[in-house]
């Protein structure tokens, strides 16, 4: 167990590299920030020479792989971090410098425990991309097929876990503060994104996403997944087909190769429809480095170790939430808000539609070069304040890939409106799921489902209570033993901690004054 002095000389260090970069300011002037995190901010950035804007992303960046990926995940949130950070955390590249081959060879062949001869015929030792986790070779297999090779990058599992328990630690404590900080939920959202990098470090949970996204797109025309090589796939190790195509990115070389562009950008919207409303299984990660366009025109998606996941129910609010917003009923779209208890029910139904009307109306019938389906969000995000409205850490995963992909269909199509592509989509799916037909089905299915649960409910009644509202039930939370709770239980006081934290930040002074004055 990491004792609290550690975790306080790793934020203190981390504050400082925040502070260099000018990334603490926002913290410190935000309302509704604890006055004993102002108080840290003040102390971690002591003596720094801040610039003029500061540069988050730049920040995570320097910490380290798993602030990298911390950063992503704070990108989605700028209820709580704020709109100017979200905004700078979305250039975030998860990028560093690779692993030499020599270890990337010595990894593959220790997790297979056979020679590499064995499994690939050649391999080119310079990497095709390098990230915080793991980094991809090109690589031809004894069969003669070509395939990229992506391998975990030795030592990241014990560095994430490390970090991470003092994420639980800070996150922990910032919530115990109460207020604005508590109904933000600052563990849920560690708690997420722990699960979401712990799928992202075993490489066979990857590879098993791939192949269940591939199996809920199949039939569906003009997008697909690589094909998994699962003979030369574990835990460290992921082998999957080579695509050659045309990055998403490179609107000239399409145009050059004569795809039509709107077309492109319809089928991408299409595609993440399909895979959040039909599916509630989606590619998370879908920017524009993930996404590749072969000869005819195919959309191939890459990298699957971010991946959402929405429940039937969530996924019929959902549908009926953007429905009601391309049609503007946001009576409807407030009632389903109440109805999922996303919104407490002290609240007034009708004050919550006039402000989804305040926010939605100035959206509807304009491109998106006008104004944008995250722009609405953005200001979605901004009432949940005044509704006491939790964050649903499901839903905004879903909401950072819908601005990923809004980014790039417009890229690729300036004029398109992203309700008119979503509407009829939306309508279809409402009318078959919720229709009167789909109605009927679904309450036998259900009822004869719950007839056959009794006995089994029965016994577990007194343990347990079914999940409420259409947010998935949160995932378990560490236990931790916060400072004041440690020194009530012990009768030591705050001097260890003040020792630890002032012994901590000289010593990374000390650090960052000898890299000045060498």
């Amino acid at each position: 167990m990491t004792r609290p002095s550690t975790h306080i000389f790793r934020l203190l260090r981390w504050g400082r590299i925040l502070a260099r970069h000018g990334a603490l300011r926002g913290i410190e002037r935000d309302p509704n920030t604890p006055p004993p995190v102002k108080r840290l901010c003040r102390i971690a950035r002591f003596g720094t020479i801040q610039p003029a804007e500061p540069d988050y992303a730049g920040a995570f960046q320097a910490i380290g792989p798993a602030a990298i990926k911390l950063g992503q995940t704070l990108a989605t949130r700028p209820d709580l971090v704020g709109e100017e950070a979200a905004k700078n955390l979305l250039s975030l590249q998860d990028s560093l410098p690779p692993v030499p081959y020599e270890q990337i060879e010595a990894a593959i062949a220790a997790s297979f425990e056979k020679p590499i001869d064995a499994l690939f015929s050649e391999i080119d030792p310079v990497p095709v991309g390098a990230a915080s986790i793991a980094q991809v070779h090109r690589g031809v297999t004894t069969e003669g097929k070509t395939v990229a090779i992506k391998v975990l990058r030795p030592g990241i599992r014990e560095r994430f876990e490390r970090d991470i328990a003092t994420y639980e630690w800070a996150a922990a404590h910032l919530e115990a503060m109460g207020g604005e900080a508590q109904r933000l939920r600052p563990r849920l959202t560690i708690a997420n994104f722990k699960r979401w990098t712990n799928r992202e470090l075993d490489l066979r949970r990857e590879a098993a996403s791939a192949s269940e996204l591939a199996q809920g797109m199949r039939g569906i025309e003009g997008y697909r997944i690589p094909e998994i090589d699962w003979g030369r796939t574990n835990g460290r190790v992921m082998t999957i087909e080579w695509i050659d195509g045309i990055k998403i990115s490179r609107v000239d070389d399409l145009i050059a190769a004569g795809h039509d562009l709107p077309d492109l950008a319809k089928r991408l919207v299409l595609a993440f429809l399909t895979q959040a409303i039909s599916a509630g299984f989606f590619h998370a990660d879908m920017h524009q480095g993930n996404l590749f366009v072969q000869k005819d025109g195919t959309i191939v998606a890459i990298d699957f170790g971010i991946m959402g996941r929405i429940d039937r129910r969530a996924r019929q609010w959902l549908a009926e939430i953007l429905y009601g917003l391309t049609t503007g009923n946001y009576k409807r779209v407030a009632e389903i808000h109440f109805e999922a208890q996303y919104v407490p029910s002290y609240h007034s139904v009708d004050e919550f539609a006039t402000a989804l009307r305040a926010v939605g109306e100035p959206m509807r019938g304009k491109p998106v070069s006008e104004l944008s389906v995250g722009q609405m969000l953005d200001g979605l995000f901004a009432i949940t304040r005044d509704f006491d409205m939790q964050t649903q850490p499901h839903l905004l995963l879903l909401q950072k890939t819908m601005v990923m992909v809004e980014g790039i269909a417009t890229q690729l199509h300036p004029q398109i409106n992203m309700w008119d592509v979503s509407a009829p989509y939306v309508r279809s799916w409402i009318r078959d799921e919720l229709g009167p037909e789909a109605a009927i089905a679904d309450r036998l299915r259900t009822d004869f489902d719950t007839l056959m649960r009794i006995p089994d409910l029965v016994r577990r009644i007194e343990d347990r209570f079914p999940a409420k509202g259409g947010a998935p039930e949160p995932p378990p939370l560490p236990e931790i033993e916060l400072v004041w709770e440690r020194r009530q239980r012990t009768g030591r006081g705050w001097l260890g901690y003040v020792a630890a934290a002032a012994v901590g930040g000289a010593a990374v002074w000390g650090a960052t004054l000898a890299g000045w004055l060498g």
